[in-house]
């Protein structure tokens, strides 16, 4: 029975995302783009029936599933995971997927907030720093008039206790979210929109990494040449060295002769 129940959820959400997929070090990454996620959500939006969870990822995230179980089961639930990082979107090519560019998690919102701007639906904004979620909200109802926001938390950096965790999740339920933003950062984030979606009834949870942090303006981005060829990665690394050089360096390197091994057939990832 357990084999049978899990066998429908996966044919339900196959589904519902209509997506073909392709695997990467044992991680399925679904074969969409931008405008592919946003339809997606907004189809989430209208059925209205579950809390699904969007893993924005890349390459930092499959090196974290491939130290950690957990977090790989985490992917596997996932509703969609797309090609956050470029590594995907060549290893995508490579498989003989027509992808143009990749699904970049501040774009993702930024399309979606300008698309659907004038439709009603209520944004919630999970994480960032004290002050970010109110600099956030400001900037983007200028920027796109008719955004309604319904909402925002900036979590303390510490576990909270489960009676904050319940009001949390009271809190996001009675702003009746339609979709709720998390920006925690991988494999925070993910694991957060995993653990929670069974409590929340917002239908749509995006976990969107540094994107409060640009769109309030708190964070210089990547100038977008940089962005558009697979370059943001070292423009990152130059802010925040001491912070993201074992992401870069390390798992950068270990993801490549990972890759390496898989595509020579020498090591299997399942």
């Amino acid at each position: 029975m357990p084999g049978f129940i899990e066998l429908a959820q996966t044919m339900a959400r196959n589904c519902l995302t209509e997506a073909a997929s392709y695997e990467v070090l044992g991680v399925r990454v679904d074969a969409v783009q931008i405008p592919d996620v946003v339809s997606r959500m907004e189809k989430w939006i209208e059925l209205r029936d579950a809390c699904r969870f969007i893993a924005v990822t890349d390459m930092h995230s499959l090196m974290q599933a491939q130290h950690a179980a957990s977090f790989r089961k985490i992917l596997h639930d996932a509703d969609l995971v797309v090609p956050d990082g470029f590594p995907l979107v060549w290893l995508g090519r490579r498989k003989g997927y027509p992808l143009r560019r990749r699904v970049y998690g501040p774009e993702l919102m930024e399309r979606f907030c300008e698309v659907t701007a004038a439709r009603g639906y209520r944004h919630f904004f999970y994480g960032g720093a004290p002050g970010v979620a109110e600099e956030l909200t400001a900037r983007l109802t200028v920027r796109f008039p008719g955004l309604q926001i319904a909402g925002a938390y900036c979590p303390p950096f510490r576990a909270l206790t489960q009676t904050e965790d319940d009001e949390v999740t009271s809190l996001i339920n009675c702003a009746r979210a339609d979709i709720v933003w998390v920006g925690l950062g991988a494999p925070k984030q993910e694991r957060w929109m995993f653990e929670h979606r069974a409590g929340l009834t917002a239908p749509v949870l995006v976990g969107v990494g540094a994107a409060f942090d640009f769109h309030s303006g708190r964070m210089a981005q990547a100038p977008l040449w940089m962005r558009e060829h697979g370059l943001e990665w070292l423009f990152r690394l130059s802010r925040e060295p001491g912070r993201l050089w074992r992401r870069y360096l390390i798992y950068g390197t270990q993801f490549v002769a990972l890759v390496l091994l898989e595509a020579l057939g020498l090591r299997k990832f399942l």
